[in-house]
């Protein structure tokens, strides 16, 4: 076991927390959270944890917020407003430690080491612990834990204890304590428990196994309750106790009974032992590095950033279930209640579409099964087709609170949920970006054409007409939400029109292709040709507010008439704008709150050219006030393409620094799931220059000075491409597989499998 809990050697792949300070414990609990999509754990420690409150911008809070979830796990809590939210599971890690009849706590006695390491090479958080309690005694306690890449339902805790005197009397207590809210117990038997949400009647089982050597000696627990185990011994000087403790976590979905089948995978991955199911993650993590790892020469902070980054968003998803996505805050933290965004979409998957396309599948499946969610929210506003949730959770119905309740009792409106449209296009958009980096026709078939033509119906219906037949949409929120219930946002119109004719494009490619599935989909949903012609046609139509006298994109409709407000004297504001200036001058002046122009020449940067993109990036970024985590990696992404390398640099530092440098404790609710995919992003497509836009994969970097490479990996249409990115050179390698095109540089190069092509920029 010892082997096991020393984490990697190489520093490049460990995150490092060392010493005990209260007030960071919320922010290093997500920071250091494990997952694999199915259960997500923070970091929260194993040994006292402790009711510990403390102060904190004069308001009082938990020094520690110890959860696991489980994706897909929602309920609706009786809270005001009630709104779906991710249900927290039992605590399968928690382990008290008596000395003498003492509990070893943090708070009492002498701390001597406390380092926490999260080994993202190994998908595995290491906690080293040194103490000496208030009688003198000493101990050192050393943890391992891991949400297992190869069996999804496995989760595996290691704990080490050594005492450092003879003659004391040891008591551990290994627990499984209830969350104790939303889940009720149904069956509760040695090493199985089987519990029901409240109102929406689902089940979870977590079967366990737990066991205790003393000097390589197994020792007999005691079981006070079916889900604990109590070990009790008198200790020698530096003899170690180990723990090893493997759950399994099955969510109740009509296929069996849960208990049943935890008790079967516990009682398999018992079979193999704990080493095996530790070198099957770790093995699991190989393959994840191996497709999606970026690796960074001259810069070993964008490296941590990156590999940082890739961690979270590697432990996220869940290719084996079709029927949960990746939420805000993925299963990190409480934040946004597990509800799934647009961030989904827009910001996490391209990097699962080019590293790991099975995880992107899974995701976009989920869509589909919720697209009749979007159908109802559609038929309840009058309008035809799918139009999806802004804030979503099991059933795609549309789960955003009407209102919010602030701190003295009074209730904020909340209008995204009616107003927030573009979502609907950017879930099309990522639809049709994966099938033309996959090619996945029997997705398209299946599932993702009923998509994007149910996207491009709603649009159809949701434009207005006015009298001299331009097609405005009216009454929105842009990504820009300092602004509510505008006209012509820019990014809307601008999606909506894409939409439009990729729902045209997707029926003509479904008519010449597949005839038996286009007659099946169009006799289902009642499609005729003069509706598909009436897309185009309003597509033509849709107003973007672009002068090309300036070359000047407005944001929306009567956007440019606003105040004109300088961020400048607000740079040192301590809390936000609304706070600085008043919600009311807010929204009457020109400020946005995050990329919105700047984000509609990310995803479509062949609407507008060059120089109009350059003035308008110029402009909007003068006045951004960034407020949101999706913002600056969107800026950033943009900057690089126009050859700003400077601002693109700064922009990737601010979004690097969201969750690892955070002051404010915002991190406490979970890690920024959408901003590490954005800062992926913001390098790959960035500085390294990849792209895929009309189904031709292209390479044209922009390295920073100070980086002298960068290699990624690209999953095409099957096959896996290397690139090296150097100051004045591609290389790239096709591993196998029958000859690929790609465009560096604007020159065609044809790879050939095995053979490094190097290509001069």
């Amino acid at each position: 076991m010892q082997d096991a809990l020393k984490p990697t050697d190489d520093a490049a792949w460990l995150m490092q927390a060392r010493g005990y300070n209260p007030l960071h414990e919320l922010d290093l609990e997500s920071r250091f959270a494990i997952g694999n999509g199915l259960i997500g754990v923070r970091g929260a420690r194993e040994v006292s944890r402790g009711a510990m409150w403390v102060s904190w911008s004069h308001a009082l809070k938990w020094s520690t917020w110890p959860r696991t979830y489980v994706a897909g796990l929602f309920d609706t809590p009786e809270v005001d407003p009630p709104v779906p939210a991710l249900v927290p599971a039992a605590d399968w890690l928690r382990v008290r430690i008596k000395l003498n009849g003492e509990p070893l706590l943090l708070r009492s006695g002498e701390l001597l080491e406390h380092r926490r390491v999260l080994d993202l090479r190994r998908g595995a958080l290491l906690i080293d612990w040194r103490h000496r309690n208030a009688a003198g005694i000493s101990a050192r306690v050393r943890t391992l834990r891991i949400a297992s890449q190869a069996d999804r339902a496995l989760g595996l805790q290691l704990l080490s204890l050594e005492v450092g005197q003879d003659g004391v009397e040891v008591r551990l207590e290994a627990e499984l304590e209830e969350a104790g809210v939303g889940l009720e117990a149904v069956r509760l038997t040695p090493g199985l428990g089987v519990w029901r949400t409240s109102t929406s009647r689902k089940e979870l089982a977590i079967a366990l196994d737990a066991r205790l050597a003393v000097g390589g000696r197994d020792l007999a627990p005691e079981l006070p309750e079916p889900l604990d185990r109590v070990w009790t011994w008198t200790s020698r000087a530096g003899e170690r106790a180990e723990l090893r403790r493997l759950v399994s976590f099955v969510r109740g979905d009509h296929r069996g009974d849960p208990g049943g089948i935890a008790a079967e995978r516990l009682r398999r991955a018992g079979g193999m032992g704990w080493r095996r199911a530790l070198a099957d993650h770790e093995q699991a993590w190989v393959a994840r590095w191996a497709c999606s790892d970026v690796a960074i020469e001259g810069d070993a902070e964008a490296q941590r950033d990156l590999r940082f980054a890739a961690y979270h968003l590697n432990s996220a998803a869940n290719p084996e279930d079709e029927h949960v996505s990746v939420g805000a805050r993925a299963l990190t933290g409480d934040g946004y209640l597990g509800h799934v965004f647009w961030d989904t979409e827009i910001y996490l998957l391209p990097f699962y579409t080019i590293t790991w396309p099975e995880a992107a599948r899974a995701m976009l499946m989920y869509r589909y099964h919720t697209l009749d969610g979007a159908r109802r929210k559609a038929a309840r506003f009058g309008w035809r087709g799918a139009m999806y949730a802004w804030e979503s959770a099991d059933t795609g119905d549309e789960v955003t609170p009407d209102y919010l309740v602030d701190p003295h009792g009074r209730r904020i409106k909340v209008l995204c949920g009616k107003l927030e449209h573009h979502i609907t296009a950017d879930i099309a958009y990522a639809v049709w970006q994966y099938w033309e980096a996959t090619r996945d026709d029997h997705f398209l078939r299946q599932a993702g054409a009923e998509i994007l033509l149910e996207t491009a119906r709603f649009w159809a219906s949701r434009v207005q007409r006015d009298a001299g037949g331009a097609a405005h949409i009216r009454g929105v929120i842009g990504p820009d939400e300092y602004h509510e219930n505008v006209d012509d946002n820019a990014f809307t119109n601008c999606m909506a029109r894409w939409n439009l004719r990729c729902g045209a494009r997707v029926a003509r490619l479904l008519r010449e292709c597949w005839p038996e599935t286009w007659a099946a989909l169009t006799a289902r949903l009642g499609i005729t040709d003069t509706e598909l012609g009436g897309w185009e046609e309003t597509a033509a139509a849709v107003v973007v507010p672009f002068d090309p006298d300036t070359s000047m994109i407005e944001q929306f409709g009567g956007y440019l008439g606003l105040e004109e407000i300088s961020l400048e004297q607000y740079q040192d504001r301590p809390g936000s704008m609304e706070l600085a200036i008043g919600r009311s001058r807010l929204q009457g002046s020109r400020l946005v709150k995050q990329a919105d122009v700047v984000a509609l020449f990310a995803l479509l940067p062949d609407a507008f050219d060059r120089a109009t993109q350059q003035r308008n990036f110029e402009f909007y970024e003068a006045v951004c006030t960034h407020e949101s985590s999706l913002s600056r990696p969107m800026h950033a992404l943009v900057a690089a393409r126009l050859g700003r390398l400077d601002r693109a640099m700064h922009h990737f530092r601010m979004t690097a620094a969201t969750d690892l440098t955070d002051p404010a404790g915002g991190s406490a609710a979970g890690i920024r799931i959408a901003a590490l995919g954005g800062l992926w992003q913001a390098a790959v497509l960035g500085f390294g220059g990849l792209s895929w836009q009309g189904g031709t994969l292209r390479i044209d970097p922009r390295l920073p000075a100070d980086w002298r490479a960068m290699s990624y990996c690209v999953q095409w249409r099957g096959q896996t491409i290397r690139v090296r990115v150097e100051a004045h050179a591609v290389l790239a390698t096709l591993e196998s597989g029958a000859p690929v095109e790609v465009v560096v540089g604007g020159r065609e190069i044809m790879l050939h499998a095995g053979r490094e092509t190097h290509i001069g920029l």
